[in-house]
């Protein structure tokens, strides 16, 4: 599920402000994993929106399996596959803004690599979190005048 302005509008975070930056990291059997804090100076809550994982050039005639581990609803550690590729059938997968917390690891569990994960850092700008009157909430309503009978002549 992404997290753009129109299904924020519907979300616990309705009332919040989102700023995003891009987002990318290379997996290879040297490096199989890349974990994602967010930045731990700026305030708010940090979310790792998945767009897309690819192998790079030199990936070998190999499955290349990327996991991601993060926490669960009930605060534990899960990892969960989210794609497998393979140079000659699927060097490429989107996955349509997969959002995770902070903090995200992600894993290269077989092959070796290199497979680039892209995406974007969201942060949750609690500063703009107030929610904002839009311009038809700030006009006041005129009261409804009846119209008058007209008298019979």
């Amino acid at each position: 599920m992404s997290l753009d302005k129109k299904s924020l509008e519907s979300s616990s975070l309705s009332h919040t402000e989102l700023e995003s930056y891009p987002f990318s990291c290379v997996l290879t059997s040297r490096l199989p994993y890349y974990t994602f804090h967010g930045d731990q100076e700026e305030d708010g809550d940090h979310f790792l929106e998945l767009q897309t994982i690819c192998l790079g050039d030199g990936a070998q005639e190999e499955s290349h399996e990327v996991a991601v581990m993060a926490l669960n609803h009930l605060g534990k550690k899960a990892s969960v596959p989210v794609a497998t590729l393979h140079p000659s059938c699927l060097p490429m997968v989107s996955l349509g803004g997969f959002e995770l917390k902070a903090p995200v690891t992600i894993l290269l569990r077989s092959g070796s690599g290199p497979v680039t994960v892209s995406g974007l850092h969201l942060v949750e700008d609690e500063q703009k979190s107030e929610p904002e009157k839009s311009e038809e909430q700030e006009e006041k309503m005129m009261p409804v005048k009846c119209a008058k009978k007209k008298p019979k002549v």
